[in-house]
């Protein structure tokens, strides 16, 4: 963006409201916000899909209806980015950007860290000394073990009982691979916290083609538990979707739907809050986060998003445009939309990354974005946080970051898209999902 460099958490410049205050006159009623954005309360009919420069073969109805909308539903697959922790290598390896603590050890921890060797007469050496662990207090056979020391048992606070570094959490690193759908989140290399969530999963549709599924979701900053926001939104979106979709739902509807019950899992965060609490801390903002998602069927994509988070297509064929497929629900984008600042005029703007649109119990009106596209080629789908957009905002700039090879491996090319975003500064949390986009059937072009 011109004049503005990466600002880190986009989600976290929400402006704040007072104790009693409404949301910010931006975050009403944003216009010309999205390809066929629609309505929270009643949304219309699923009718043509959106063109968009660089997809051709659109302009035909999007979704031919399902033959039975009642089907018995075929099992669904689902991982979400919080259900299991790094196995193997990754568990062992410290986190990429997670700085490693000391704090002194417990009593009876068989190391000293506030003594050189050559304090206490062991040799003139700068080092501390590790002793090796006290084997009376050896960790237990399914205790967490250090992944500094290899030997010492994780206590409660996260921190080793042998040499008291403290050990990365479960969502600082994350990566999950669900059939030809791949995701990875990371921390980055300035925050405490991962504050992003995903949630990927495959599906059939009634005919029995195959269906996948990538919701992304970003925690803004600003709000109490933000990290909690995400995960509830990502996880909700991920079920509904998963749900419907074997049923007969239209993709474009179960999108709507989706979003929905992501708002509905948001906003239940905030009534477990209690009384007192609210009393005590009344200008807090309630848990909120964004949310992007992509569906991608035989022929078909359809995208879904509230907040700045993206999705991009990036056609396999580099000789045919890249696009960006959602606008942002910000500052910037409001500006553009209404006439009233060029591009690059508002994106030079101290505001620009300002979110108008956001999940969570103090926002205004929630209004989902959903768009049905057919591409007439393969391709791969980039759903994202501006964790990652901010490091390739254009879609010529992120089309050159993905690997060429990124629908045969998807997995490999998302981490080459984290270390993409932590390469230039890792400012924010990053988390990109890539969903491969099959050869179109013959005859299945535009209709």
């Amino acid at each position: 963006m011109p004049g503005a460099g990466p600002s880190g958490d986009a989600a976290a410049h929400r402006p704040a409201p007072g104790p009693h205050a409404g949301p910010p006159a931006s975050a009403g009623h944003p216009t010309g916000v999205g390809p066929g954005g629609d309505g929270a309360a009643h949304p219309a009919a699923p009718g043509p899909q959106a063109a968009v420069p660089g997809i051709p073969g659109t302009g035909a109805p999007a979704y031919p209806a399902a033959a039975d909308p009642h089907p018995a539903a075929p099992d669904a697959r689902s991982v979400s980015a919080s259900d299991t922790a790094p196995t193997g290598a990754d568990a062992a390896a410290p986190v990429q950007g997670a700085p490693v603590q000391d704090r002194p050890a417990a009593s009876g921890a068989g190391v000293r860290l506030d003594r050189r060797a050559s304090d206490e007469g062991g040799g003139g050496g700068d080092d501390y000394t590790l002793q090796a662990p006290d084997p009376r207090v050896a960790p237990e056979p399914h205790a967490a073990v250090c992944v500094a020391c290899r030997a010492g048992r994780v206590d409660d606070d996260g921190y080793c009982e042998n040499c008291g570094h403290a050990q990365p959490r479960e969502r600082d690193h994350m990566e999950q691979e669900r059939g030809p759908v791949a995701a990875v989140s990371d921390r980055g290399l300035r925050h405490h916290r991962n504050e992003d969530a995903f949630a990927v999963g495959t599906t059939t549709l009634p005919d029995g083609s195959p269906v996948s599924v990538a919701v992304v979701c970003d925690g803004v900053s600003s709000a109490t538990r933000p990290d909690e926001a995400s995960l509830a939104a990502s996880r909700a979106a991920n079920a509904s979707l998963l749900d419907a979709l074997p049923r007969g739902t239209h993709p474009q509807q179960a999108m709507h739907e989706a979003i929905l019950a992501a708002s509905e899992a948001v906003n239940a965060l905030a009534d477990e809050q209690d009384g007192e609490a609210r009393e005590h801390a009344p200008q807090q903002n309630a848990p909120a986060c964004t949310i992007v998602a992509a569906v991608v069927t035989a022929g078909l994509l359809v995208v879904g998003w509230v907040g700045d988070s993206r999705t991009y297509w990036i056609p396999v064929d580099r000789s045919a445009p890249a696009a960006r497929l959602t606008e942002d629900d910000s500052w910037a984008a409001q500006m553009v939309a209404a006439g009233l600042m060029g591009e690059a005029e508002a994106y030079a703007d101290h505001r620009a990354h300002a979110i108008t649109g956001w999940l969570g119990a103090d926002a205004y009106e929630l209004e989902p974005h959903t768009a049905a596209f057919k591409p007439d080629r393969p391709g791969v789908v980039v759903v994202c946080t501006d964790g990652l957009w901010n490091y390739a905002e254009s879609a010529d700039e992120m089309a050159e970051a993905v690997p060429a090879d990124a629908a045969e491996r998807p997995l490999h090319a998302a981490r080459v898209l984290v270390g993409h975003a932590l390469d230039g500064g890792g400012h924010d949390n990053v988390t990109v999902a890539l969903v491969p986009f099959p050869a179109v059937p013959q005859g299945a072009g535009s209709a």
